[in-house]
């Protein structure tokens, strides 16, 4: 098997509404018979329907899908549901999907099923356990903390969007733009820096807290075993002995009585601190407080890691029994963690008279640790709901006075049902970045949604979420976003907006390039200083990456025409309209359809229950558009030369389009179902009539502000209209365009990409020979090298149209080809040059013979 293609499509998309690895595997003639069979031994627990798969004569890439599942599930990292999927043209090719929860492990379950599957195929063996070891170390170390899930689940189901902000860091964004806010385990972007330093320093928070009222046990901070233990006789009672910034539990030693053990216990602290506290030891239960924006959210109580005997197991037997149970992993990827048997453990069974071969007598319990830290083995029990008031009071307290939005309050005492003061407890830390798994999975007692109340404390009743409008289609797509970008921004609103020619963040560019994907949309999501965002969303992205959004409030599809088919599996215009249906079905309230388009009109069956449909059309007599609005539904559509908005009985008026300069005077009806689309968008978010209207006469479509969008220019008396157009469709409303402008001939200056079919472009070479009444065709440099081939084929398309043969030339260089174009022209006359990839192409063609133009042109559109 070779694998061809391989795409991790990290949001919604043409197969699924989860993220997904999508291959493209080619079978290469293998043959394995009796390969089924071994498979099923190997992997026995392979769905049914697998199974159905793999008679004596199936190919091994069908069971490449059900093979991937099976090794992400074995590897704890599962996926969604999967499908294997007929290539046309290719008998043993594949598309295999597979939805995963961790990319990583995700594409090397394809590289180990392709090997599994080849192994097996040759009667080789495979190392199925070797294989899934390795997937399971990257599921780990990809994994996302239990306490950091906790928070990112409970966002998730109050619809709030989250997405990891690198692969490698434990860093996450919980909303968007300028709702959003930032967390890493349990650290928000709203926790204080400061308050964080002065809870990594024990000694610190002790005295903060001890002004404030907050009941503390006594201590000081040293540097030497001799200071250590002379403050423990000054304090007369047995102490704690604990590093001054360190956490977990590490390096702490409890109930030190002696000299000699409060010098073991200095010792042990120096391993993970310079600077070492010995304090008073507060007897009693270890208790943990979690308060999350001024409130109580929980409370459990901790209990050391232990063992119980059965009267014939060793401790170290029994440590290892319980080590084995799933609910406990290393680190904190699991609800509990292994218990360690390290020298603190060793010393601890000591203090009680055992050893780790010890056999204890059943019911008989022992210690591993005299702290109670989950990190360290052990376990919780939920008590929040025997806090009594003074006790709540006196933790909200001490999260306020060192400055946490959340924090981990450290509790003993004897009864945390008793007042504190009154049992003589204290609290002995505050925490920053508390763990929340004892909250979440205690052992016993009632679960309390720890990761909701942090959502809570960020967010409120708020879903972090900014208006987002979509807009996808074959043509218009980067003007429209503009439009309503305009019209946004304009009403006083931070915009974030991405195009073809780049990102633009409230009016200004941020990134150049085509950014109409998935790295773009999270880029503008991404950034702080973004209050609504328009996102055009190409076909490209979509494939690709998949979309950058997991909904978006208004989706627009304005139009569904012949383009870039035969690449990515895209082969005809119906599976062109199903890829920008991903689109339209992520809208959450409304949907703007082009009534024109019956493959943009066949998309309003498919949309959610209470998205609002609103159609455009050019036609105000359009039979799709008309009995929508009659039965109570919005829409747009075009009465002489007057934009009208309608819902039921109720037409308004918005503007007279000539008043838009992107209508070019009425002349450019492709820009004008441009701005309806926009209008309807904007209606749809809210947005007043007159706002919509003062925005769309104020946008200008020139090389500045919406480069290779029919920008105009006067180059000695003829008109040139450079344009982005690269298909039949958008050639066509071009030549539509520059005919009304001019009594004069239409010369066109044109091309195609590199990648596209011979029929494609033979189709674009007709389209051309109808519209203009000369031809030049040129190589364009866009997706592939220029080898002249294309241009041949165009001009064929031209022929076959029954073009003057002298109205035909083939110029291979863009710049000669537009100067070829003007050599054709008079003044009067119109050029089209079409398939621009830069506005330097222009003034490059015009800096021989008309230097000064060329500077002018290039300095307005800086």
């Amino acid at each position: 098997m070779k694998v061809i293609e391989k795409r991790l499509l990290r949001g919604p998309n043409l197969y699924a509404e989860t993220p997904c690895l999508m291959a493209v595997v080619d079978n290469l003639n293998t043959k394995g018979r009796g390969f089924g069979a071994r498979l099923l031994a190997m992997m026995p627990e392979l769905p049914a329907a697998a199974a159905v798969r793999l008679s004596d004569d199936a190919l091994p890439v069908d069971a490449l899908e059900p093979v991937i599942m099976e090794l992400q599930r074995l590897a704890g990292a599962p996926g969604a549901q999967g499908a294997t999927l007929a290539v046309t043209g290719y008998e043993q090719r594949r598309r295999i999907v597979c939805g995963y929860g961790v990319e990583q492990v995700a594409s090397e379950a394809l590289r180990t099923g392709v090997k599994l599957l080849t192994a097996l195929t040759h009667d080789e063996p495979f190392n199925l356990d070797a294989a899934v070891a390795a997937l399971r170390e990257i599921a780990s170390e990809h994994a996302i903390g239990t306490s950091t899930g906790a928070v990112l689940d409970a966002a998730h189901r109050r619809g709030i969007p989250s997405r990891r902000l690198t692969d490698d860091a434990n860093l996450f964004q919980l909303g968007w733009g300028s709702r959003q806010k930032r967390l890493q385990a349990t650290i928000t972007g709203a926790t204080n820096s400061i308050a964080v330093s002065i809870a990594s320093d024990k000694h610190l928070t002790k005295t903060l807290l001890a002004q404030a009222g907050v009941p503390v046990p006594r201590g000081e901070v040293v540097t030497t075993i001799a200071a250590a233990q002379r403050v423990a006789r000054r304090l007369g009672c047995a102490v704690v002995v604990k590093p001054l910034d360190a956490n977990q539990g590490k390096g702490v030693t409890v109930d030190c009585a002696t000299p000699d053990s409060v010098e073991r216990a200095f010792e042990h602290a120096r391993l993970h601190g310079r600077r070492v506290i010995v304090e008073q030891y507060l007897r009693g239960r270890d208790y943990r407080v979690l308060v999350t924006g001024g409130r109580i959210a929980a409370a459990s109580w901790r209990r050391p890691p232990g063992v119980t005997g059965d009267g014939h197991s060793t401790i170290r037997a029994l440590v290892e029994r319980e080590n084995s149970n799933p609910a406990r992993g290393d680190g904190h990827t699991n609800i509990l963690t292994k218990i360690p048997l390290d020298a603190l453990a060793l010393e601890t069974l000591a203090s009680q008279g055992y050893e780790l071969d010890t056999v204890l007598t059943a019911g008989i319990g022992a210690d591993l640790r005299g702290n109670a830290n989950l990190s360290t083995g052990g376990t919780a029990e939920d008590v929040t709901d025997l806090l009594p008031e003074e006790t709540r009071d006196i933790c909200i307290r001490a999260a306020r006075t060192i400055g946490l939005d959340i924090a981990g309050i450290d509790i003993i005492c004897d009864d945390i049902a008793l007042p504190l003061r009154d049992q003589r407890g204290g609290v002995i830390e505050v925490n920053a970045a508390p763990g929340i798994r004892m909250h979440q999975y205690p052992s016993r007692g009632a679960p309390r949604d720890a990761g909701d109340a942090i959502v809570q404390a960020l967010f409120g009743a708020d879903d972090g979420r900014i208006p987002v409008v979509a807009v996808t289609g074959t043509n218009g797509k980067t003007t429209t976003s503009l439009l309503i970008e305009h019209v946004v921004r304009l009403a006083g609103l931070r915009t974030g907006v991405t195009t073809t020619s780049g990102v633009y963040l409230d009016g200004q560019l941020a990134y150049e390039g085509d950014c109409t994907g998935y790295h773009s949309a999270r880029s503008v999501l991404g950034s702080p200083e973004v209050d609504f965002a328009v996102l055009e969303t190409a076909r490209g992205g979509i494939l690709k990456r998949g979309l950058a959004y997991d909904r978006c409030d208004v989706a627009v599809v304005l139009n569904v025409s012949a383009d870039h088919l035969g690449l990515d599996g895209i082969d005809t215009i119906d599976d062109l309209a199903r890829v920008k249906a991903v689109v339209a079905a992520r809208a959450t309230r409304a949907v703007v359809l082009n009534a024109e388009d019956a493959l943009c009109v066949k998309m309003a069956d498919t949309l959610a229950d209470g998205v609002e449909i609103i159609y455009f059309a050019l036609d105000a007599e359009d039979p799709v558009l008309v009995p929508h609005i009659e039965h109570g539904g919005r829409g747009i559509y075009l009465q002489d030369s007057t934009i009208v908005l309608a819902g039921g009985m109720r037409h308004e008026a918005l503007l007279d389009v000539r008043e838009m300069p992107v209508s070019l005077g009425g002349r450019a009806r492709y820009n004008i179902a441009n701005a309806m689309a926009a209008a309807a968008a904007l209606m749809a978010s809210g947005f007043s009539n007159r706002d919509i209207a003062a925005g769309l006469r104020g946008f200008v479509s020139d090389s500045k502000h919406n480069p290779l969008r029919s920008n105009l220019y006067d180059v000695d008396g003829v008109t040139v209209v450079v344009d982005y157009a690269h298909n039949c469709a958008a050639y066509a409303a071009l030549a539509e365009m520059a005919r009304a402008m001019t009594a004069g001939r239409l010369v066109g200056v044109v091309a195609a990409p590199g990648d596209r079919r011979d029929a494609d472009l033979i189709d674009i070479g007709r389209t051309c020979a109808a519209g203009f009444d000369e031809l030049v065709v040129y190589d364009s440099e866009a997706r592939g090298p220029p080898n002249g081939e294309s241009a041949r084929i165009i001009a064929r398309g031209a022929r076959l149209a029954k073009i003057a043969p002298d109205h035909l030339q083939i110029e291979h260089d863009v710049h000669c080809a537009i100067r070829l174009g003007l050599a054709r022209c008079v003044p009067g006359d119109v050029l089209v040059f079409g398939c621009g990839s830069s506005i330097s192409e222009l003034t490059e063609a015009l800096r021989p013979t008309r230097p000064d133009l060329a500077n002018k042109i290039e300095a307005a559109a800086i």
